[in-house]
C-alpha cells in the first residue's frame, strides 16, 4: 500500500484544516487507515483511525470532538477534518494503514506509512 498525505499548512488558533491521504497499490477493504502526529522532540502519537470497510472509528482522547476521520471508498482517499485547532496541535501528521484486527495506537505496529504533512497552528 502506498499512501500520499496532503493538506497541511499554517493556521491561526481556532482555524480548520482538512488532511487527505490517497491510497494506492492494494484494495483497502481489509485495512484500517489512520493518522498519527509527531511534534518536535516528541514521539509519534496516535490521532485517529477508521476501518475502511465498515467505517468504525477511534480517536485519541485529546482530539475527540475536535477532529473527524472519514474515507471515500470511491476515491480511495481518507480524510482528517481538524477544527478549532490549537497551538498544541502543531506537528507533522502522518497517515497510516494496517491490517490488525483491533485498532492500533502504537506507531511501531503500523504496517504502512505515508510521508508527513506539516500542520502549524499559531496563537
Amino acid at each position: 500500500v502506498q499512501l500520499q498525505a496532503s493538506g497541511g499548512g499554517s493556521v491561526r488558533t481556532g482555524g480548520s484544516l482538512r488532511l487527505s491521504c490517497a491510497a494506492s497499490g492494494r484494495a483497502l477493504g481489509p485495512y484500517k487507515m489512520g493518522w498519527f502526529r509527531q511534534a518536535p522532540g516528541k514521539e509519534r502519537e496516535f490521532v485517529a483511525a477508521i476501518t475502511w470497510g465498515g467505517g468504525s472509528t477511534r480517536y485519541a482522547d485529546s482530539v475527540k470532538g475536535q477532529f473527524t476521520i472519514s474515507r471515500d471508498s470511491a476515491k480511495n482517499t481518507g480524510y482528517l477534518q481538524m477544527n478549532n485547532l490549537k497551538p498544541e496541535d502543531t506537528a507533522v501528521y502522518y497517515c497510516s494503514a494496517d491490517r490488525h484486527r483491533v485498532f492500533i495506537t502504537a506507531a511501531r505496529h503500523i504496517d504502512y506509512w505515508g510521508q508527513g504533512t506539516l500542520v502549524t497552528v499559531s496563537s
